[in-house]
């Protein structure tokens, strides 16, 4: 166990423990020692202790992340960066400090990753502003995560910290290493935070809190945004103010060395029963919901009209199809449905709790899948034609009416 030289820096033991505590909620992918949580709790107490040691000491160096890459919807890859689970408690001690002393300084419609504000606080509030306003800019960064720049970063950091302690640990985060899947080593050049770092989301949000939330709250001060870590949604009056902001973010990125993704940025119309001005952009989507004209019926005299509405996007629902079909367990002969309904009720949770907001028809069609994988399996079980095995998956339902998440919830 490593013995304490000198103390220079204010970290209690317990804050490494409550870190331990929330870090070991989330993933469970290894970094580059591949040490897994097993094998860190075996020696739990030790283990916690020398990090503390170290990072109250001022001797805590990180190691090189692990690079991995996520298929995106495109067909092309992601690249996350897997910090080892020492790592990932140590970041979570300097996040959790400094959160709660600049939280409180970023923009009110500021939503990804902050204590008491969500996704749905986000979507709720673009659909508010759609009403109020007909223009949209839907913002893509490119490479946002990749483009952090370090001396920027730094500056701000030192700017809303007083701690120079804060800065150092902060400068060796952003300055680690990425191990490739070949296990070569390459260094970040000054810019990049790794998509995967617990104290990254922080730190994009304070970089993009004086990069793009300060800056429009200041020189365009009628308009309304609302961003979720890099995903922005920016809403105007008029065409013309909308294309004069987006030029003005483009020129204002460039000065923080961003850049917007020219393919993905576009300028929308909330098209609906009083906006019938012709337009080509009618469509944006925002946290995996499509915001587009959508017929609807009037509450008051059920007469239809179209309404500018979020539902769960197109992409979305053919992705939940999709991973309802490939199920491994429809296949497996000896499995009973009590046992695939507890393996998937989590999922199906999830998506409903998600999703469920706005679009309740749209995601019921695509969660129908799980009832027409059981007619299948039931087919192919008993030997029977479709009505046959249609009848048994309503007996099934009559009987265990409870049985699949999504059928105890109305769907």
């Amino acid at each position: 166990m490593d013995k304490i030289v000198k103390k220079t820096v204010p970290i209690e033991y317990q804050e490494v423990v409550s870190a331990y505590q929330k870090v070991r909620r989330g993933g469970k992918a290894t970094g580059i020692d591949q040490e897994s949580w097993q094998e860190f709790e075996a020696n739990l107490e030790d283990n916690l202790y020398v990090i503390w040691n170290r990072m109250a000491s001022g001797s805590y160096f990180p190691q090189a992340v692990r690079e991995v890459e996520i298929p995106k919807k495109d067909g092309r890859f992601r690249k996350l960066g897997i910090p080892t689970l020492r790592d990932r408690i140590a970041q979570q001690v300097v996040k959790e400090y400094m959160e709660q002393r600049i939280d409180k300084m970023f923009h009110e419609n500021s939503y990804g990753y902050r204590p008491l504000k969500n996704a749905h606080q986000a979507l709720n509030q673009v659909k508010q502003n759609c009403y109020k306003q007909d223009w949209v800019i839907d913002l893509d960064i490119s490479n946002f995560f990749d483009e952090i720049d370090h001396e920027l970063m730094l500056k701000a950091v030192m700017h809303v910290m007083t701690e120079k302690w804060v800065w150092m640990y902060v400068k060796r985060w952003l300055e680690m290493p990425i191990q490739t899947k070949d296990g070569q080593q390459t260094a970040k050049d000054g810019k990049g935070t790794p998509q995967g770092g617990v104290i990254s989301p922080l730190l994009a949000n304070l970089y993009l809190h004086y990069a793009l939330d300060k800056w429009l709250s200041l020189h365009y001060p009628s308009i309304n945004f609302v961003r979720y870590a890099d995903d922005i949604i920016i809403h105007c009056d008029s065409k013309t103010e909308a294309e004069e902001v987006l030029q003005a973010v483009k020129e204002r990125l460039t000065e923080v060395n961003l850049r917007i993704n020219e393919k993905k940025t576009r300028i929308v119309y909330c098209k609906d029963y009083a906006r019938k001005a012709s337009y080509a952009e009618v469509q944006f989507e925002f946290l995996g919901f499509s915001y587009q004209p959508r017929a609807r019926k009037s509450k008051r005299d059920g007469k239809t009209f179209m309404a500018f509405a979020a539902e769960i996007s197109q992409s979305n629902q053919s992705r939940i199809r999709e991973l309802i079909r490939g199920y491994k367990y429809w296949y497996y002969p000896g499995i009973a449905p009590e046992d695939i309904a507890k393996a998937l009720n989590p999922t199906l949770r999830g998506w409903i709790n998600y999703y469920g907001i706005y679009s309740k028809r749209s995601l019921r069609r695509s969660l129908l899948m799980v009832d027409r994988k059981l007619i299948s399996r039931f087919k192919k079980l008993h030997k029977i034609g479709t009505r046959k095995a249609v009848k048994h998956l309503q007996m099934l339902k009559q009987s265990s009416p409870n049985l699949f998440y999504h059928w105890s919830a109305g769907y």
